[in-house]
């Protein structure tokens, strides 16, 4: 099997990630309409670069999952929980989905719902927070959705085809997230 479902939700799952899908990042990370949204568009990424990045992800403690459509098994996406310092139960989430006809079909905030339960109920998580660009209003209100609330800007702090965009920081605590959204969950 390609795919473990690690984390199972109504549409998709998340899953650790595949070498061997090395090759559609390398092609999701090539497209502006995806690495506009990361912060990602100044750099050239390359198979043998992305696939030196899969191999070594998941080695300083960070979990980087697939995201899965449940109906077909088709990789639609990444997401991550990263930077994470257990003394301070802090933690940053990233997301993208990859192809335009599988954004705004609510994936990526159920991978959100997945991830950040992840983090509070099984990680011992207290704070979680991202960092969005400001003309991502799609991403802003998938965020909001999920309960991340907007707590300061970084202005003018990201060049993207000569403009400057703030860099917009959120953040969810565990009090404030109430969620059930893993399937699979044994307890």
């Amino acid at each position: 099997m390609k795919y473990f479902k690690k984390l199972l939700g109504e549409n998709i799952y998340l899953s650790p990630l595949n070498v061997e899908d090395v090759e559609k990042y390398a092609e999701w990370f090539c497209d502006f309409r995806v690495t506009d949204g990361v912060g990602r568009s100044g750099q050239i990424m390359t198979v043998e670069k992305e696939k030196e990045w899969i191999e070594n992800a998941s080695k300083n403690g960070d979990f980087f999952f697939s995201i899965v459509k449940l109906e077909n098994d088709e990789l639609i996406g990444n997401c991550s929980l990263h930077d994470i310092s257990c003394p301070n139960r802090i933690g940053t989430v990233g997301i993208f989905i990859g192809e335009e006809e599988n954004r705004s079909h609510g994936y990526g905030a159920e991978a959100l719902k997945l991830l950040v339960e992840y983090g509070f109920r099984y990680l011992n998580l207290n704070n979680i927070m991202l960092t969005v660009k400001s003309f991502n209003e799609r991403a802003i209100h998938c965020y909001k959705k999920v309960g991340f609330q907007e707590f300061g800007k970084r202005r003018k702090s990201y060049f993207l085809n000569g403009k400057y965009y703030d860099d917009v920081y959120m953040d969810i605590l565990a009090e404030e997230f109430d969620g059930n959204y893993i399937k699979n969950k044994n307890i």
